[in-house]
């Protein structure tokens, strides 16, 4: 039991109430869908440092957590948006991330991960050229490849400011698309995540933005191995799904609706590539076993509850969720602090974490209850909630 603050400024006794869902190591053989979870990165918390202009990283704390990842059947997509990409990780540190990600992965057979490449290193602006930006996705990508690392194509805010419509990104796709090694996933991020992102392929509206995007995958369809996009609506996502060619997977990127386009419809299914997945590893993980054995009640039972946890941690302004996924990791013992890169512990409110504490019990992923509690006793103590 512990005090904590109520929406209309109270503060109350609150209980554990649920058994969390038991931690076992599975193989994503037993999946029947592919599951890639946005991995978070460790801060190293004693640095002395700035942490708002020199980020400092806990390696074998940040590495400890992929294996975690693995452990439980599920891929890695590294230094993405959740490892706080663009929001606190620069391209030097992501690049030592992604050298050290692909040598771990490579220690243990069977080990899934794909690695973002952009063009953050690349000041965005009006008066940067198409060639600038291609220039800059070709540097990151040589930099992947060069460590045996398949390519996550993120999008790029640069190209976002300087284009000048749909065939700017054309251009640019059907440029990188032709020289990449494997087939890459395309990330259509939108401007909820990453506000520098609006008006993406050149369009403002998502509709006629997906058209641009379905005709750069048409036209490169040998080398797309799928597109995750992240609208937060499982209407435009199933849109997509539908008339993507039959080579080219739907990743969901729907913190919101992720369950139900995971297990599909008669028309079709999405995999995911998911920053939840993060959070809620466990329980996705034992989802996706269910749902691999057939078991489509089992696998509802155990997201459905996840859900409101997720849409809360991806609320408006919903680039700030990774405060909740790393808020996550320390309640549950993967990691032994509360303190992020870029300072961005401090973008979520006392009363939005003590709500995530209630919905976590809810979806069952306080991994250590007793531990959750005295790690959430001493951080609402901090922020002036007494506690008995």
């Amino acid at each position: 039991m512990l005090n904590l603050p109520n929406p209309d400024g109270s503060v109350s006794a609150y209980r554990l109430k649920n058994t969390p869902v038991q931690l076992e190591k599975r193989d994503a053989a037993g999946f029947s869908r592919i599951a890639y979870a946005a991995a978070h990165v460790v801060a190293d918390p004693l640095a002395d440092n700035d942490p708002w202009v020199n980020p400092a990283i806990d390696w074998e704390r940040t590495l400890a957590f992929r294996h975690h990842l693995w452990d439980l059947g599920l891929g890695v997509a590294e230094a993405m948006d959740t490892a706080q990409r663009g929001m606190g990780l620069g391209w030097p540190e992501a690049r030592e991330l992604i050298e050290r990600a692909l040598k771990e992965a490579r220690s243990r057979p069977g080990a899934v991960i794909a690695c973002g490449a952009g063009t953050d290193h690349l000041a965005p602006g009006p008066d940067v050229a198409i060639d600038q930006i291609i220039a800059a996705y070709e540097e990151q990508i040589e930099a992947v490849e060069a460590h045996g690392g398949r390519i996550i194509l993120m999008a790029s805010r640069a190209l976002a400011a300087a284009a000048k419509g749909p065939d700017d990104y054309a251009r640019v796709y059907d440029r990188i698309l032709s020289q990449v090694k494997e087939p890459v996933i395309i990330h259509w991020l939108g401007e909820m995540f990453d506000p520098a992102l609006e008006g993406y392929w050149g369009k403002d509206d998502h509709m006629a933005a997906m058209d641009v995007a379905l005709g750069v995958i048409a036209v490169n369809e040998a080398k797309v191995d799928g597109i995750k996009i992240s609208l937060l609506s499982k209407e435009k996502e199933i849109t997509m799904r539908r008339k993507l060619p039959k080579s080219v997977r739907m990743y969901t990127g729907d913190d919101f609706n992720y369950a139900e386009l995971i297990a599909g419809d008669a028309e079709g299914h999405s995999d995911a590539l998911l920053g939840i997945f993060d959070a809620i590893a466990p329980v996705a993980s034992s989802a996706l076993e269910a749902l691999g054995k057939g078991e489509e009640k089992k696998f509802f039972d155990l997201l459905d509850p996840t859900v409101p946890l997720s849409r809360h941690i991806f609320k408006a302004p919903t680039r700030f969720y990774k405060t909740g996924v790393v808020f996550l990791a320390w309640l549950n013992g993967l990691q032994d602090h509360f303190t992020m890169i870029g300072g961005q512990e401090s973008t979520r409110s006392t009363q939005h974490l003590a709500e995530l504490f209630r919905l976590a019990d809810d979806a069952r992923v306080l991994l250590q209850p007793d531990l959750a509690v005295e790690r959430m006793k001493s951080l609402m103590a901090v922020r002036g909630v007494e506690q008995a």
